[in-house]
């Protein structure tokens, strides 16, 4: 099918413009000045006057179907990824999981079961390496060359996912052999857990006690040790949902340093604050491990944003219900599972509370939710862009709409919002997959299972000079 989408402003990373963008098939096969396409045949004509043309969100950190704490998080590949779809962001990049004890096949096999034939939008895998030895060294250079060249470890849970530092260091020069890239989360798992059994004893069980305990000076501690095992390693490093301004100052002066240093935040750290955590019970809804910070944060985050000291704002989402999930930590906040709900809100927030407050410019919206996640991920330009050659993923974005977040309208599988009842400015009207359109007018046109798994590329983008 070939489809016209006409009279809309095109917004990149690099500029905005008018421009119609042609689709042939999958592909977009031209972009060119308003009405450049209007004598040619076409099977549909979009009209998008008024609106703005920006490529599909791109989503690098989610967890859908992950086994935590006894439960697992409620969106399936389906109900997550049609959940996206509606919030405009059109590819995800989902974290696989090794198991202890198991090999990292395993793990990656397991995740392709649960999003093959589900997904309604394009997707790949991270990999997850709980267990730093010979063989699972050896698959890593396995997976790059599949397509999965991003793997995650983490300074945090011990006894779950804690790696210690010399594994961690293996691995990175193992990613420097291999070409992939290593991610981290960052906070000192092992000071952590005496903070939190030190809270519980002195009878603060509540869910305020999970966000007292995770100073955001361990925070800073585990991203400063972390970058510079990367820097003996001589590979770059990714530090995932950053949340602290200690963890920033150590990105930036690497940064500085020239170091090839990158970070995501995620919404929840911009718009909510642990003052969220200290409703009672209530305050379970927004457990999530970094833990939400104080106010004074965010606008170090926002400078970081706007500096490139961050360069993608990705939602870890990772719901788990209210009801019957969260309130197993109900007498222990150590017990409550960690991880929030956003991947249908993350384009919108950002829209609202960057673009449309002045905090950021709408080509940096762009950039942050869609073309820094394809470049550094080994997507691009194949996704986050709107351009001749790359997939159909267009969002069709209204800039005036205005829509109140809540439980009762969202799409995510999860009987609450992080950010019930807020207004926002902006709205996803129509969003096209690989040039099918999969929303439009707030109903659901797409399919379970037309998402395809991405084979990424190696990180040669994060690898150039700063």
């Amino acid at each position: 099918m070939r489809t016209v989408i006409s009279g809309g402003m095109v917004i990149t990373a690099e500029g905005s413009r008018m421009a119609d963008v042609l689709i042939d098939g999958e592909l977009i096969v031209g972009v060119g000045a308003t009405s450049e396409f209007s004598n040619m045949t076409v099977d549909r004509v979009i009209d998008a006057s008024g609106k703005w043309l920006i490529p599909g969100g791109i989503d690098v950190h989610t967890h859908m179907e992950l086994p935590f704490g006894g439960t697992f998080a409620k969106d399936t590949f389906f109900t997550g990824t049609r959940a996206a779809a509606f919030g405009g962001t059109t590819t995800v990049v989902d974290f696989a999981v090794q198991s202890r004890g198991k090999s990292l096949r395993e793990g990656l096999d397991a995740w392709h079961s649960k999003a093959e034939g589900h997904a309604a939008i394009d997707y790949g895998f991270h990999m997850i390496m709980s267990d730093v030895n010979d063989d699972t060294l050896k698959e890593m250079d396995t997976l790059v060359a599949e397509g999965i060249p991003d793997f995650k470890l983490f300074t945090a849970y011990p006894g779950v996912f804690f790696s210690d530092d010399g594994a961690i260091f293996r691995a990175m020069q193992q990613s420097g052999k291999n070409g992939g890239m290593i991610m981290m989360h960052a906070e000192n798992g092992l000071a952590i857990d005496v903070i939190a059994a030190d809270t519980v004893a002195a009878g603060v069980t509540d869910p305020i006690g999970h966000g007292l305990a995770r100073y955001s000076g361990l925070e800073g501690e585990a991203t400063h040790r972390v970058i510079r095992l990367a820097e003996a390693a001589k590979v770059p490093v990714y530090i995932v949902h950053l949340s602290a301004k200690e963890a920033l100052k150590s990105v930036r002066a690497a940064r500085e340093e020239r170091l090839p240093v990158y970070a995501e935040t995620c919404p929840q750290y911009l718009f909510l604050s642990i003052k969220d955590l200290g409703d009672g019970f209530n305050g379970s809804k927004f457990v999530c491990s970094p833990p939400l910070r104080s106010e004074d944060h965010q606008p170090e985050l926002w400078g970081g944003l706007v500096r490139d000291d961050l360069q993608i704002v990705a939602t870890d989402h990772c719901p788990f219900d209210f009801h019957g999930q969260k309130e197993l930590g109900r007498d222990d906040f150590r017990k409550i599972p960690n991880g929030l709900p956003g991947v249908e809100d993350r384009i919108d927030l950002l829209h609202d509370g960057g673009v449309v407050t002045g905090k950021i410019t709408k080509e940096r919206w762009v950039e942050i939710c869609s073309t820094a996640p394809a470049k550094l991920f080994g997507m691009y330009p194949k996704k986050g862009a709107i351009a001749v050659g790359s997939d159909a993923d267009i969002v069709m974005y209204d800039p005036a709409a205005k829509h109140v977040i809540s439980a009762a309208t969202h799409h995510m599988d999860v009987d609450y919002s992080c950010y019930e009842g807020r207004q926002v400015q902006g709205a996803s009207e129509i969003v096209l997959s690989r040039g099918n359109i999969i929303v439009e007018g707030g109903a659901f046109l797409g399919r379970e299972g037309a998402g395809k798994f991405l084979r990424r590329d190696r990180a040669e983008y994060a690898r150039r000079e700063l």
